[in-house]
Formats: structure tokens, C-alpha cells, sequence
């Protein structure tokens, strides 16, 4: 799955670490997802695109 991540993140000068503060989760995961290794669950998805004030698709596009 594509995700514009690192994108978003990096507008907001964020650090891998400070997304994954406000995730709860660890960076590993954060960079996991940037580097497409990790589709997060539906809860997560949701948080992360609360986070970014935006909709799950805005965020996260499937591959053909």
C-alpha cells in the first residue's frame, strides 16, 4: 500500500519520532509504514489520519 507519510511529516518538520509519539506507537512502526514493510490496521489508519487532519484515502492509496 502507497502512503504519503513521510510527505506529511516532513511539511510538518516532524521526526519519525515525534509521529510516533503522537501515534503511540514506535518508530520502527513509523518507518515500517513509510517504507511500505507495514499496512497499519483500520484503528490505526484512523488515528494517523486524525492526526494529519485528513481522510484515510487523502493518506493511503492501494497498489494495483
Amino acid at each position: 500500500m502507497k502512503n504519503r507519510l513521510r510527505e506529511l511529516r516532513a511539511d510538518r518538520d516532524w521526526t519519525q519520532s515525534d509521529l510516533a509519539t503522537r501515534l503511540d506507537v514506535s518508530r520502527q512502526t513509523v518507518n515500517a509504514l513509510e517504507k511500505g514493510r507495514y499496512d497499519p490496521s483500520l484503528p490505526l489508519a484512523f488515528k494517523i489520519a486524525a492526526t494529519f487532519g485528513l481522510r484515510i484515502e487523502q493518506i493511503f492509496d492501494p497498489e494495483d
